[in-house]
C-alpha cells in the first residue's frame, strides 16, 4: 500500500536529517494518513478511503465528500476516488 493520500495526492517527501555537527543523512517526511469511512450523500452509501488528516479537515470545510470531489482535480485523485467522483457526477446529473 503506497503512502499517498487518496484525495489530495500528498505523498512522502525526501529531505535531510541534520545533526549537531551539520552532517546530513537522507530521511523521509511521511504524510499523516488515516483510514476513514466517509458518507456520500449522493450515492447514499459509505466509502472507505485512506486520506491525510489535512484532507479530512478540507472535506469538512467544503461541506462533505461530494462537494470536495466536485472541486477536486482528476490528476490528484486516486483511481478509487476518481471512480467515486464519476458515480457522484452521474447520480447528480440524473437527479
Amino acid at each position: 500500500m503506497s503512502r499517498k493520500c487518496d484525495l489530495t495526492g500528498k505523498k512522502a517527501l525526501v529531505g535531510h536529517k541534520v545533526s549537531h555537527s551539520n552532517r546530513k543523512t537522507k530521511r523521509r517526511f511521511l504524510p499523516n494518513l488515516v483510514n476513514v469511512t466517509m458518507q456520500s450523500d449522493a450515492l447514499s452509501r459509505s466509502v472507505r478511503l485512506r486520506i491525510s488528516a489535512n484532507a479530512l479537515k478540507t472535506v469538512d470545510h467544503r461541506g462533505g465528500l461530494d462537494a470536495f470531489l466536485a472541486k477536486a482535480k482528476d490528476t490528484d485523485l486516486s483511481p478509487k476516488a476518481l471512480e467515486i467522483k464519476r458515480q457522484v457526477a452521474r447520480k447528480t446529473a440524473t437527479a
